[in-house]
């Protein structure tokens, strides 16, 4: 089997990471600044090197990869955020990590990373008048990028012609899970082939999803596989959820609309919200039946990795086998990209550089 290595930039608590490990790709090393979420990659990855600071590192002499992943920080990109884009002073870190891509291949003979994943906030296609997208997409194609006819960027596409060969993908978690209940979360995914048109395998063609993980055990790693069903779908009697939707109902509260506000109170279909680092979002909860024995209560930090897709306890250990406080959990799992989808891309890539491989040799 070829060895093919990854490193991920912005790391968080090593989604990328994971997804890799499971699709035979080796993570080799990581770049992350926050104390619990390098813990808890740590316990995960004992092996995998931490280079800190991203405004640090040298592209050009650390261990070169097939692959760097980065989901720059998006706070100036969130549709709930400042909106001031990639002049942002923490979304702007974007342009460290392609310094590091550039150093990388210039070190390299052009031949790392032969990919690069950006992941970030369906914000990132709206802020400064849609410019900021046309920005990414222009310095991951190396050439000036037209905007759409249009004037709006579309939920998938591609820039072909040069290099390298980019795709771009939305894709919400709520749909890559199968059975499994995930918390709605929409991402936008660029994939760049440096090395040649694979960029669209990757990013568009159908695939077997790999199962969801099981609870991690004493080690850190995955244990045999457990019963994963949410601690409120269990139990003899049937439940009933309804989940809030907090930032609508907010608004429709700012603006004394007071069925925008009864709406927000969601239905049992709906899915759960995006999971903020800012914030936990209530649910109500009751037995069908019984609706006046019922609660409003918040997430759990197992129940939050669950609608991640993340193996139960992910986040609950850090490497020195102390507990990480549960307001850290809740942050780094609203900072965290969902498994199944982080697991198609690497998929993917794992596709696309194994039969490279397989035809040099």
């Amino acid at each position: 089997m070829p060895d093919i290595k990854l490193g991920s930039l912005f790391d968080g608590i090593g989604v990328f990471p994971l997804a890799a490990s499971r699709c035979g790709i080796r993570p080799v090393w990581a770049s992350e600044i926050e104390k619990a979420p390098i813990s808890i990659t740590k316990r995960h990855f004992p092996d995998m090197v931490h280079l800190g600071d991203i405004t640090k590192v040298d592209g050009g002499k650390i261990p070169p990869v097939h692959i760097i992943t980065f989901g720059s920080p998006c706070q100036n990109l969130s549709l709930i955020g400042n909106r001031s884009g990639l002049a942002g002073a923490k979304s702007s870190l974007f342009y460290q990590a392609f310094r590091i891509i550039q150093e990388m291949r210039d070190a390299t003979d052009n031949l790392y990373p032969a990919i690069a994943v950006w992941e970030n906030v369906m914000g990132a296609f709206s802020t400064n008048d849609r410019m900021d997208f046309r920005a990414v997409l222009s310095a991951f194609s190396d050439t000036e990028v037209p905007m759409p006819p249009s004037g709006r960027w579309g939920n998938a596409g591609m820039v072909r012609g040069g290099t390298p060969d980019v795709c771009w993908r939305l894709m919400d978690a709520q749909y890559w899970a199968g059975s499994r209940r995930l918390a709605r979360r929409q991402r936008i995914f660029v994939v760049a082939d440096f090395g040649g048109r694979r960029a669209a395998d990757i990013l568009f063609k159908p695939r077997p999803m790999l199962p969801l993980p099981p609870p991690c055990g004493e080690g850190g790693r995955a244990a045999a596989e457990g019963d994963r069903t949410a601690s409120f779908e269990t139990g003899r009697q049937i439940p009933v959820i309804h989940p809030f939707q907090c930032f609508r109902m907010r608004g429709a509260a700012k603006r004394q609309e007071e069925t925008a506000f009864r709406n927000s109170f969601g239905l049992p279909t709906d899915p759960f919200p995006t999971l903020l680092a800012s914030d936990v979002t209530p649910f109500a909860f009751w037995y069908e039946g019984d609706p006046e024995g019922g609660c409003i209560r918040f997430l759990t930090e197992t129940e939050s990795e669950r609608l991640m897709g993340l193996p139960e306890g992910w986040t609950k250990y850090g490497a020195d086998g102390v507990e990480i406080r549960p307001l850290q959990r809740y942050k780094a799992l609203g900072n965290a990209i969902a498994l199944p989808c982080a697991d198609y891309i690497m998929a993917g890539i794992y596709e696309v550089l194994a039969d490279r491989a397989g035809k040099e040799e």
